[in-house]
């Protein structure tokens, strides 16, 4: 009787630190999951602010139609590429930010668009979602570091296997983009 206790303890002991580990998997696959929605508010405020943008400096930028047209290219491709995970958002979004960049050093030939309040205050909220997706990007890669790591490790790693928790993607960015562009209208 004394040794059947003995088991049923053990089994009560160690069904609750699987039911502890399996807490903590569901706990930070959920921080992931928080983290990422975070940096698509980010991305989605990004590419609300791109057609204003295209529209105002529309006018003023005759010949320079193929930069519009590769950013407003890049920001549909970016935009459809939400649902494909963090590899290709990453990719896409990094090709948009390219364009962006060659847009705005296109911006700076023209006198009347540095001029424009508008076209400034657009660049200026860019530049501050820019900044924004930085950091969320940052506190994204640093929640799926903890989530992969503890499904990496023993014992949770046979938790999380039995239970099909898998490893996520860290949000990249293009090598040399940690610096926010550089918007000068004056």
């Amino acid at each position: 009787m004394f040794s059947l206790l003995i088991v049923v303890a053990i089994v009560v002991v160690l069904g609750l630190i699987v039911i502890g580990m399996y807490n903590g998997l569901v706990r930070n696959r959920l921080r992931v999951d928080e983290s990422w929605s975070q940096i698509d508010v980010q991305l989605k405020r990004r590419h609300d602010l791109i057609p204003n943008l295209v529209n105002a400096v529309k006018g003023y930028m005759d010949f320079e139609q193929d930069v519009l047209t590769k950013v407003t290219e890049a920001r549909a491709n970016a935009v459809a590429a939400g649902a494909q995970g963090p590899a290709e958002v990453a990719k896409a979004e990094n090709a948009l930010s390219g364009t962006l960049r060659s847009l705005f050093a296109v911006v700076e030939n023209y006198p009347q668009l540095r001029a424009s309040e508008n076209v400034s205050r657009l660049q200026e909220e860019l530049t501050t979602t820019e900044n924004q997706i930085s950091f969320s990007r940052q506190h994204y890669n640093a929640t799926v570091l903890a989530y992969n790591t503890s499904i990496a490790t023993v014992p949770s790693s046979i938790i999380a296997g039995m239970f099909g928790f898998a490893k996520r993607d860290f949000f990249d960015a293009e090598p040399g983009a940690e610096a926010v562009p550089e918007v000068n209208l004056r």
